[in-house]
């Protein structure tokens, strides 16, 4: 049966290199990808899962259909090892640290339709590769995993874009499992287009009586000016990251489906080089991106990445959304 739903793979010796690389090849056939993508994509997955061996002792490697782009797979790999001292030599072909070829980046680069990593020293490296019809990083990106041992999770997040207005919602269903899956798949399936935070919280609320419940948050930003409206209900976290600082947003305390005394929406602005940071509690709230010099320049699939490995509590479903506040695509 091929593979259609998210897979994390550990990479800790080197027989799970070829688990990574079936995984991969039956993902991408389970989408519909042509012959030539899913040897693409089995090719990617490799080098990234032998990299994490060579290079950082092991990692992890996520395999999963796109959340923004239709038949399009990504492949992420993270690991918590030296990282690298010169990125753009690493992306090379003929650079090599650890005795091979040099040509894990370089062919991982050629192979996928987007690619981009974010490695520091001391604190190791993730990398982000998308394989079919896309020509660059959207605005927009998240990731969510479900609390090992689960078959589903329990956060879901969707987007729409109508006109130059971006619209994002990320939900936690209370608990985990199934039914809060169900839960928060019931807030998300609210989202439409020309509706303000605050009015699909209260359709939220509405939606999720027959379910166990969930917290949710919804941010529209205007991307011409960077006006921002943000409300949300329960421990969903979001924050503005501009300029060095990090300044929290506010929700207001319930659970939509339940037990809700107010919803109220505030107005923000983002600056030019802002971000938008959305997570679940499975995401501690003490990350700094200035600890990793660069991050917020890159594809908000790796910032997303990033915040999982570094901050994830690992007694939870896991996610994060990051948006761009003015680009439409990372520099």
């Amino acid at each position: 049966m091929a593979l259609t739903v998210p897979g994390r793979l550990a990479v800790e010796e080197q027989s799970q290199v070829a688990t990574v690389r079936r995984a991969a090849s039956s993902m991408a056939a389970g989408l519909g990808l042509s012959e030539q993508l899913q040897a693409e994509a089995a090719i990617v997955a490799t080098e990234m899962a032998t990299n994490l061996l060579r290079h950082a002792g092991g990692g992890e490697v996520i395999l999963r259909p796109s959340e923004i782009f239709a038949d399009v797979m990504e492949v992420i790999a993270w690991d918590s090892g030296p990282g690298m001292s010169d990125v753009a030599g690493s992306r090379r072909d003929g650079f090599s640290t650890a005795g091979g070829a040099g040509t894990g980046l370089g062919a991982i680069g050629r192979l996928s339709s987007t690619f981009d990593l974010q490695s520091t020293p001391g604190r190791g490296t993730v990398l982000a590769a998308r394989i079919g019809a896309v020509d660059a990083p959207p605005p927009v990106d998240g990731i969510v995993l479900a609390m090992r041992g689960e078959e589903a999770s329990g956060d879901a997040w969707r987007h729409v874009r109508d006109g130059r207005y971006l619209t994002i919602v990320l939900a936690d269903g209370l608990g985990h499992g199934v039914d809060a899956a169900r839960a928060s798949r019931a807030a998300t399936s609210e989202l439409a287009p020309n509706a303000t935070p605050d009015t699909l919280l209260e359709r939220m609320h509405r939606a999720l009586r027959p379910t166990r419940g969930a917290a949710a948050a919804v941010a529209r930003v205007d991307l011409a000016t960077g006006a921002l409206r943000f409300a949300g209900v329960g421990n969903i976290s979001a924050s503005i990251v501009s300029g060095g600082t990090t300044r929290s947003l506010v929700s207001m305390n319930g659970t939509l489906g339940h037990n809700v005394r107010r919803i109220q929406g505030f107005d923000h602005e983002l600056a030019p080089d802002a971000l938008l940071v959305m997570h679940s509690d499975g995401v501690t709230g003490n990350w700094d991106l200035r600890a990793h010099p660069g991050l917020t320049r890159r594809d908000p699939l790796v910032l997303a990445s990033v915040l999982v490995r570094d901050c994830e509590r690992g007694r939870d479903d896991v996610s994060v959304v990051v948006a761009r506040g003015r680009a439409e695509a990372p520099a």
